[in-house]
């Protein structure tokens, strides 16, 4: 679906104006950042802008890192992919970054690193703009996620279920609706005791 830039394809204008072919070579370099910020802004993987456009991820990977030039079919898919029109790709100014960054309940990214039972799934914006960090946090039956001491503050939520929440050395027994808002400087275990998964919102500012 992609393909190496080459001089084939550009149109034979050696007489055109130089700023012309200046502002045409512009044009191409800013489809990658284009694509892979407003991937970014969704809150979509590359992986879920592949399954979304029908192009490989390894295709949309290269295309932003502007290795390859899309083709006008996987221009169009992608534009579809992230609800834009295509001119806004091949514009010259493009439109300026939304004020608002909105992630959809389907498509929440998965966030790392891994951690034993447990599955957390993004519902922030990107770190470059944004300085709160959140998630919704899925622990396991009988799972335990544990959190080492960092700068900042966490406040968690219980969604769903029932955890026992260890701010060393305090513990708390939570229930669905209870709130705990603690420095993030202390060691943190979290026990879902339960026969379901316990489901948390998890909002931390620092590193």
């Amino acid at each position: 679906m992609t393909r190496p830039a080459t001089a084939a394809d550009a149109p034979d204008d050696r007489n055109a104006p130089a700023g012309a072919e200046a502002e045409r070579e512009a044009i191409v370099r800013s489809i990658g950042p284009k694509v892979r910020r407003l991937r970014h802004q969704a809150g979509l993987s590359l992986q879920q802008l592949a399954r979304l456009a029908e192009v490989s991820s390894a295709a949309i990977h290269k295309v932003e890192k502007g290795d390859m030039v899309p083709t006008v079919t996987t221009l169009l898919k992608l534009a579809a992919a992230l609800h834009r029109p295509i001119g806004y790709f091949v514009d010259a100014d493009g439109e300026p970054t939304a004020v608002a960054h909105v992630v959809r309940a389907d498509r929440r990214p998965e966030v790392g690193p891994p951690l034993p039972g447990a599955v957390r799934h993004g519902i922030t914006g990107p770190t470059g703009r944004f300085t709160l960090h959140g998630t919704v946090t899925e622990v396991s039956p009988g799972g335990t996620l544990e959190i080492p001491p960092r700068s900042g503050e966490d406040l968690v939520t219980v969604l769903e279920g029932s955890v026992e929440f260890e701010v060393v050395p305090e513990r708390h027994l939570l229930d669905e609706g209870d709130a705990v808002h603690f420095p993030a400087d202390h060691e943190v275990r979290c026990h879902n005791p339960a026969g379901s998964p316990a489901r948390l919102l998890w909002v931390s500012t620092g590193s």
